[in-house]
């Protein structure tokens, strides 16, 4: 018998949304209970509710309020369980958290036509994330980010993830949430250093993508350092809308090849927070490493002394800190193997997405340590160039 092979090609057609609202559980709101009821509207539909600490700490009411709406819906809304869990990147650096989200799915019989609700930054969205994506190979997940990095960047994509082998998101998956929503009562509540820590992340896309945004950011660095929602609900917007493009026009939204361009400064940034045992926040090491691509772009002469100023002056009106923390040589090897960890995580050949100029992204697949080195330096000084 000659058997051949069998081959069979399909397309999956995904559709998610992100939502914008202020004081999603209040009473008088109606949204949260219209999307249960748009996705089914007889009967109840079982949720759980995950909640990151610092959010339910910050926000003394949230709790309460959650209970209280369910309960006002509760002939649509099944509340199964509200649980807390610890904020920031150490919630992705244990097991025991997933698995306390994997227990709670089993003994409150959530079901794949049942929700996970995560309300949290960027890491809690990550790791919860992950959870629901893994139970019964996929729990429908509604994502609820809380600080301006989650809700115009890590909430608005597609991956999961939690960190293992002192590696940031060595273990994830792709899912496409049922949605997101963005309620931007919850960033009323922020400290300084996550108010503009998610800035970094819409200069990033503005650097590679888009110079008229890039020229907002500039035009508004110092109403964003100073909190004026009139500037931030905006660029939420503006990040948010560039980075969902990318993803559904991109042509490679699970990330099959060797380039993420919206990781630009992302090699750098990833390998800061390892060293700095996660000390930094990722909005904060992304700022660095941009500023450390960009001057590596002006060494190369991929951007004139104009352009880099211009850059870093942006990041420091809004309040970022540029210097890196490179006190020796060991310090700067241990930098520097980030970006073989960049290219191992990606696979395939090394891609590091730099700038040819504000708005024009430019792809390199090799980096000249001598002038990276030089960088670093000229970096973990915290001096621009020509001042």
């Amino acid at each position: 018998m000659n058997l051949t092979s069998i081959s069979q090609t399909f397309s999956v057609n995904f559709n998610y949304k992100l939502h914008f609202t202020n004081g999603l559980f209040e009473l008088s709101n109606p949204f949260f209970i219209n999307l249960i009821r748009e996705y089914q509207n007889d009967g109840q539909v079982k949720l759980i509710i995950v909640v990151d600490k610092n959010v339910s700490d910050a926000n003394s009411n949230l709790l309460d309020d959650i209970s209280s709406y369910t309960l006002a819906h509760n002939a649509h809304i099944d509340l199964k369980e509200i649980i807390k869990v610890v904020g920031g990147e150490a919630s992705k650096n244990k097991q025991a958290n997933v698995e306390r989200i994997w227990k709670s799915i089993n003994e409150k019989s959530i079901c794949r036509h049942s929700f996970v609700i995560v309300i949290g930054g960027g890491a809690v969205i990550d790791m919860v994330g992950y959870a629901a994506a893994t139970a019964h190979r996929g729990v429908k997940l509604i994502r609820v980010p809380t600080t301006v990095l989650a809700q115009n960047d890590a909430a608005v994509g597609v991956k999961n993830s939690v960190n293992a082998f002192e590696k940031k998101n060595f273990i994830g998956t792709f899912t496409v949430p049922y949605a997101i929503i963005n309620d931007f009562d919850f960033l009323k509540t922020l400290d300084q250093r996550d108010w503009i820590s998610g800035v970094a992340e819409a200069l990033k896309v503005a650097l590679i993508k888009d110079a008229d945004f890039f020229e907002f950011i500039q035009n508004n660095a110092k109403q964003l350092s100073d909190r004026k929602m009139q500037a931030m609900a905006p660029l939420i917007y503006k990040c948010a809308e560039i980075h969902m493009h990318h993803i559904s026009q991109g042509g490679d939204p699970f990330e099959n090849g060797s380039s993420r361009p919206l990781d630009f400064g992302h090699w750098a940034a990833h390998k800061l927070e390892q060293m700095t045992n996660y000390e930094l926040r990722h909005g904060e090491a992304v700022a660095k490493g941009i500023a450390l691509d960009v001057t590596y772009s002006y060494l190369i002469g991929l951007i004139d002394e104009q352009t880099l100023n211009q850059i870093l002056e942006v990041f420091y009106t809004v309040g970022f800190d540029l210097a890196l923390p490179i006190s020796n040589t060991k310090t700067v090897d241990k930098l520097l193997k980030g970006i073989e960890e960049f290219r191992e995580h990606l696979g395939g050949r090394l891609t590091i997405t730099l700038i040819s100029g504000i708005g024009k992204k430019h792809d390199v697949h090799q980096i000249d340590k001598e002038r990276m080195q030089q960088a670093i330096a000229l970096r973990s000084i915290e001096q621009q160039l020509f001042s």
